[in-house]
């Protein structure tokens, strides 16, 4: 630094230079890490310090407009010769690209760094977070799960966390989970998971596809009820049973993730008014199941059935018939011998009890919005299948299980028990979903029409009992 009789020779032109300069380091506000700074005014000067870091991700949120709304852009440098990135250019300076309102860059910062921002729109509003891991800022692959709906009601799951911890049983203490397994104590501290649901029609998949822009929406219907439920393996999930929707009506939903992380949207459509059916899930013999079953209204003041609630008639067959399957197959030497290198005998069981529950829990269909070619079947009740539906059931359009249920558990289980499946060249079509993830023809795989047996826009084209 200069003495101050030093400073008082420089020319006049000179020390007003050095002074704006000084003064515009001085208003620069410095981005601190861990935390999310929110900007809703032009920055003047329109730059931001940062700390000297091994490394940091600078993520970028915009708040305001729609995806084809022109933005602001940023630039940063970590050069300490670059003192204002911009278009420019400069000694290492990169422009964080936006998509959908999203942008973030990771690197190193060995003297600290430098954002700037241009072409603010004078109403706009965005979020600048720094942290020395992953962005904090980020737009997730993986999206919410739809279960099913009714006319007004719907279920539906946020992304799977926490995975248990699940040994694979070994010989000679070789234990399979009983017809009615334990399920393991929920994480104390769960994801910080928010669901919100608009009608498709309020263009909520045009706007930023941001946590902060998608936070100014109003999410319609109610959240009832809020469970932490094990689907399966993947880890547990939010469960949010939703009232008060309108009938025939498409919905888009989108899960928030500790208030700056946001998943792909998916879609579903309520049913018509006319839909009789009532919505099961939160069945530990039948963890996976959360759809419409040919029910009357659950007795009050339950707005679903579950393993509190669930007749007698359909649940106590379903769980025999997995007590005695699990008997049976444990006859084999499960462990000690092996009928396949590739699955055992926890395999079998767990594809068994999948096809059972589908097989035995009918999964109602709406007419009126199912998707085109799905493998529907008027039924009247009761049902060859299951006489447990045989009371007050009535007359509904069944959704039939995916032949690959069953021939998964073909597969999985061994030659002695004898389990077998309908063959798509003869009858298999009569009472399973054929051709909808295979192609229906022997041999062939991945020649469906969807390839899938439902899709991200609430269609389902066969039951998988998943």
């Amino acid at each position: 630094m200069l003495p101050l009789d030093r400073i008082s020779m420089l020319p006049a032109a000179l020390l007003l230079l050095l002074n704006a300069a000084l003064s515009a380091a001085q208003t620069r506000t410095t981005l601190q890490t861990g935390f999310v700074t929110t900007i809703s005014t032009a920055p003047n000067p329109p730059f931001f310090i940062l700390a000297a870091a091994d490394q940091l991700a600078v993520s970028i949120a915009l708040c305001k407009g729609t995806t084809d709304t022109p933005g602001p852009r940023f630039f940063l440098t970590n050069s300490s010769t670059t003192a204002s990135p911009g278009p420019d250019g400069g000694d290492n300076v990169f422009e964080i690209v936006l998509d959908q309102g999203h942008g973030s860059w990771t690197g190193t910062f060995p003297s600290g760094g430098v954002l700037g921002v241009t072409n603010v729109p004078p109403t706009m509003t965005f979020e600048i977070g720094v942290s020395t891991g992953v962005p904090i800022h980020e737009s997730a692959a993986v999206a919410a799960l739809f279960g099913d709906s009714t006319a007004t009601q719907a279920i539906l799951f946020s992304p799977p966390f926490s995975a248990p911890d699940i040994e694979a049983p070994k010989y000679p203490n070789y234990t399979l989970p009983s017809a009615i397994p334990s399920i393991p104590a929920a994480p104390s501290d769960p994801k910080n998971y928010t669901l919100i649901v608009s009608p498709t029609s309020n263009g909520l998949t045009s706007m930023q596809q941001t946590s902060c822009a998608l936070r100014t929406q109003r999410s319609t219907g109610v959240v009832a009820a809020q469970n932490l439920w094990l689907r399966d393996t993947r880890g547990w999930r939010f469960e949010w049973f939703m009232t008060g929707l309108t009938p025939k009506t498409n919905y888009t939903a989108y899960v928030l993730l500790d208030d700056y992380k946001v998943t792909k949207p998916i879609f579903f459509t309520t049913k018509s008014s006319s839909f009789s059916c009532s919505l099961v899930s939160r069945l530990p013999y039948c963890p996976s199941i959360a759809y419409a079953v040919p029910l009357p209204p659950p007795p009050s003041p339950a707005l679903s059935y579950d393993s509190t609630n669930m007749p007698a008639s359909l649940a106590d067959p379903l769980i025999s018939s997995l007590t005695n399957f699990t008997t049976t197959l444990t006859t084999f030497a499960c462990g000690r011998d092996f009928y396949s290198p590739i699955v055992t005998c926890a395999d079998c069981q767990r594809t068994y009890r999948t096809w059972l529950c589908a097989v035995s829990l009918s999964r109602c269909a709406d007419t009126d919005t199912a998707p085109p070619s799905a493998a529907l079947l008027p039924s009247q009740s009761p049902q060859t299948r299951n006489a447990g539906f045989a009371a007050g059931s009535g007359t509904f359009t069944q959704l039939l299980p995916c032949l690959e249920t069953c021939t998964a558990t073909d597969r999985a289980c061994p030659n002695f028990l004898g389990f077998r499946c309908p063959l798509p060249r003869f009858n298999a079509a009569q009472s399973y979903g054929v051709g909808f993830i295979d192609s229906g023809r022997d041999g062939e795989m991945g020649g469906g029409s969807t390839g899938l047996w439902a899709d991200d826009y609430g269609n389902a084209w066969c039951n998988s009992g998943w």
